[in-house]
């Protein structure tokens, strides 16, 4: 399997573009939207916002880490993440806004800070999750782009950039899933020919178990992965479509 390789130059300029659409996006709503329900399970609109703001610290931190060597988690602790999202929600729209913008600005500095010597250094992210600092701003890039589907605006799965899907379905198929137990062998095959194969080993022979076929648009396999699509349009051959764990 042959692993996504990083793009630095191609994400950081996504991640721009990325941000610079949901803060439009974002500034259409008013206060009352703001506490309305997400599409996320038990999480309004201002919970969604709250965690992209948090998150652009983490994934600075996490740059910054790369950059000096100086171990920089990405949270305090697991609860004290939870605990500034639940803090943050609840705020009015401007304050959310002056919020997004100002992590973001925070993140894209600490993309442009990032030495190239130094964008092969591995982090750890959160679970343990060991990352390559040029793989961050891909990181980044997902938050933005599937959280903005998540805000429940009109941003849908089928109006994500054709660019980012064949990025995202190349990650979750090589790295996020890769090896993952609780997920059934699958091959994945896109419509215009490109195939991977994902999901858990044989825990008997460390071979990879024969696999589950799916079949599909590149955007539906994407949606259908991330939690953000049914998989109504797959086609499993035959084979009940598992039930793929969180991101």
């Amino acid at each position: 399997m042959t692993l996504t390789p990083p793009d630095f130059p191609r994400d950081v300029a996504a991640v721009r573009e990325a941000t610079d659409r949901l803060l439009v996006a974002v500034s259409k709503l008013d206060d009352a939207a703001i506490g309305e329900p997400s599409l996320l399970p038990d999480w309004t609109r201002g919970h969604v916002l709250a965690h992209l703001a948090r998150n652009a610290d983490a994934l600075g931190n996490l740059l910054t880490w790369a950059r000096t060597g100086v171990r920089t988690p990405m949270y305090a602790s697991p609860e004290a993440r939870q605990a500034d999202i639940e803090r943050g929600a609840d705020r009015p729209l401007a304050a959310h806004l002056e919020d997004l913008k100002e992590t973001a600005a925070r993140f894209d500095a600490a993309m442009d800070a990032l030495p190239k010597d130094r964008r092969a250094y591995e982090v750890e992210m959160r679970n343990d999750v060991i990352e390559r600092a040029d793989r961050l701003p891909l990181r980044r890039l997902a938050e933005l782009e599937l959280h903005h589907v998540d805000l429940g605006v009109g941003h849908t799965v089928d109006q994500l950039s054709p660019a980012f899907v064949d990025r995202e379905l190349a990650f979750l198929a090589t790295i996020k899933f890769a090896g993952h137990p609780d997920l059934p062998a699958l091959e994945l095959r896109a419509d215009d020919g490109r195939r991977w194969r994902t999901g858990r080993l044989d825990p008997g022979s460390g071979a990879e178990a024969a696999p589950v076929v799916v079949t599909g648009s590149a955007t539906a396999l994407v949606g259908w992965l991330t939690g953000r699509g049914d998989g109504r349009t797959l086609d499993s051959h035959g084979s009940v479509l598992p039930a793929v764990p969180p991101l």
